[in-house]
């Protein structure tokens, strides 16, 4: 009875991840910009992979008799490492695509935080352009 209900959980987390994974990728080609398309893979293909682990986990430990350490790590990853690196891609888009100006404001006394560091002045003047204008550098070793 175990086996059966093993296989039924198995079958559907391999059904509910793949299903997941084809929403990811079929977002991933069709939606228009980058900041919309930083969706399809982090957040659909993230579960479909994560569920296709998990279902090989569960078919080797109770199906196989034998536990398999390396998808769960392989999972932990796979969940850590994903929004970390849609957030360091949406920054990186933010810096390229949208000038300081254009955003709104936060309504408080720090500003965005990918563009001013709290309690400093920050690397971009407000009538600086962070597209086609770098910041000001200091040289090394003091001003």
């Amino acid at each position: 009875m175990l086996t059966l209900i093993a296989e039924i959980l198995v079958a559907l987390l391999i059904v509910i991840g793949s299903t997941f994974a084809l929403i990811g990728s079929f977002g991933l080609i069709k939606l228009p910009d980058l900041a919309t398309r930083l969706h399809g893979p982090t957040k659909a293909t993230t579960l479909g992979v994560g569920a296709v682990l998990i279902a090989s986990m569960i078919y080797f430990t109770v199906l196989e008799g034998d536990f398999s350490f390396h998808e769960l790590v392989i999972t932990l990853f796979l969940f850590l490492t994903a929004p970390l690196t849609a957030n360091f891609i949406a920054k990186a888009y933010l810096h390229r695509h949208i000038r300081h100006d254009d955003l709104p404001s936060t309504n408080r006394e720090e500003g965005w935080a990918t563009y001013d560091p709290p309690g400093e002045e920050g690397p971009l003047a407000p009538t600086q352009n962070p597209v086609t204008e770098p910041p000001a550098r200091t040289p090394a070793g003091g001003a």
